[in-house]
């Protein structure tokens, strides 16, 4: 049964409502929060979905024991602090992300003395979701506007999640295992949503909780590989490198005896979510993967290609059928436009699909902000390119300004901040054009 032109994109828009409800901090942090201590209860936190992580946190132990104490400081994005879910005694700084400020720096700084006050029967409960890498900065061997050089750098050289993260661990205090450490001897258990292909925990927020696997030496390479001009950051990571400097705590280390970290939700679990509201609805799903990486232009050409076999062959499943996909995309800036990876992707599959009847698309970010744009993402139609022509759509491309061709062209998609963050979701909808059209969808 075809879904029809008409409904598609509602039913594409409706099912990343549901997928992005599925990992809602208010469904999944419940069953996973720990017994009271013995001694105090800390809570910290840093990421786009860390402030509705705490929100949730406090309900679920208010609830639990109304009169137990719980104090603590997290941070989370500039905008990404909902007033209807502001927490009443855990506090909420707000920071800028991807480029680390100030007001970043100093929340970390007073994370840390949190961190640094506790004692053998406390606990240290830490919150932690995508983006806490650039919000929870505390800065070692370089200033912050080195730091925040090296950032944008970094952001544009196209290097991916984990190249980033061992480069910034080793230049910070907090990444990479930092806070384990300054907690200890107090036990601690962090509580994450991974926005991280592979859900590598270390990864997420930078691992200040995890035992860090990288090295200076690693992170060296990968401004050599890159060639990423940052000589106070290079001089400090030659230094580690030499012995000079101590090393980022180790799996092993002792220390995290009394460190637990815990997976609460992740794109696995939002891709099923998405398959699970089409399959409800006629049309047969395929994940084709939650770690999807590589640059974002050549994905959406795979992408489109799995698209045109479903279309033509019906292979290897028969229309409508939708590819779901997650992960993290990177993009490699040479123009001066604007836009995110799931945009560039959006316009790469659109020009890779060529108009291809029945064949729509969303790709958009969970957190609701694509790159630093106010979209989250962008919806793809057969008639994407016909507005502005093929032409127009790959000089958009070259530029790297996919933002304003879907501005002139429509499909922008704007969620707002959703207050969660599992990374990327792309979905392909492939119709039957063969079947009976009715709208079935809402």
């Amino acid at each position: 049964m075809a879904v029809g032109p008409r409904a598609a994109p509602e039913l594409l828009r409706g099912a990343l409502a549901h997928a992005l409800e599925a990992v809602d901090p208010a469904r999944v942090l419940g069953a996973h929060l720990p017994p009271p201590p013995k001694g105090r209860l800390v809570v910290v936190g840093a990421g786009k979905a860390a402030a509705a992580m705490a929100w949730a946190t406090e309900a679920h132990l208010r609830a639990a024991s109304p009169e137990a104490a719980v104090t603590g400081l997290v941070i989370t994005r500039y905008g990404h602090l909902d007033p209807a879910r502001r927490p009443e005694r855990l506090e909420v700084v707000e920071a800028a992300h991807p480029v680390p400020d100030a007001a970043g720096v100093e929340a970390s700084s007073r994370i840390l003395a949190l961190a640094a006050s506790l004692r053998e029967d406390d606990l240290l409960l830490c919150l932690l979701s995508g983006g806490g890498s650039a919000l929870l900065c505390a800065p070692e061997g370089v200033t912050l506007a080195e730091k925040a050089a090296l950032t944008r750098a970094l952001l544009r050289s196209g290097a991916e999640i984990g190249e980033m993260n061992a480069v910034r661990k080793h230049l910070s205090r907090v990444k990479g295992g930092g806070l384990a450490r300054a907690a200890s001897p107090a036990r601690v258990v962090s509580l994450i949503l991974s926005d991280v292909p592979g859900d590598d925990l270390a990864a997420v927020a930078s691992g200040p909780t995890v035992p860090d696997p990288t090295t200076f030496g690693e992170a060296l390479e990968v401004l050599t590989r890159y060639e990423i001009d940052a000589p106070a950051a290079r001089a400090h990571l030659e230094r580690g490198a030499r012995g000079e400097v101590p090393e980022t705590p180790k799996p092993g280390d002792p220390l995290f005896a009394r460190v637990e970290n815990r997976l609460v939700g992740s794109a696995q679990g939002m891709l099923e979510a998405a398959a699970a509201w089409f399959a409800a609805r006629g049309v047969t799903p395929l994940i084709l993967g939650d770690a999807v990486t590589g640059e974002a232009r050549e994905v959406a050409k795979v992408h489109a290609a799995v698209a045109r076999q479903i279309k033509r062959y019906g292979q290897p499943v028969r229309p409508p059928a939708v590819l779901l996909s997650g992960g993290e995309t990177s993009v490699t800036v040479r123009g001066p436009g604007r836009g995110g990876r799931n945009l560039e992707f959006a316009l790469s599959l659109a020009l890779s699909l060529g108009g291809l009847p029945d064949v729509y698309a969303l790709a958009a970010d969970t957190d609701g902000v694509d790159g630093t744009e106010d979209a989250a993402g962008a919806l793809v139609t057969p008639a994407t390119l016909g507005t502005l022509g093929p032409l127009a759509a790959r000089r958009y491309l070259g530029a790297n300004d996919a933002y304003t061709f879907f501005e002139r062209a429509g499909g922008l998609v704007k969620t707002g901040p959703t207050l969660t963050n599992v990374n990327d979701v792309r979905m392909v909808l492939v119709d039957d054009a063969r079947g009976a059209w009715r709208e079935r969808f809402g």
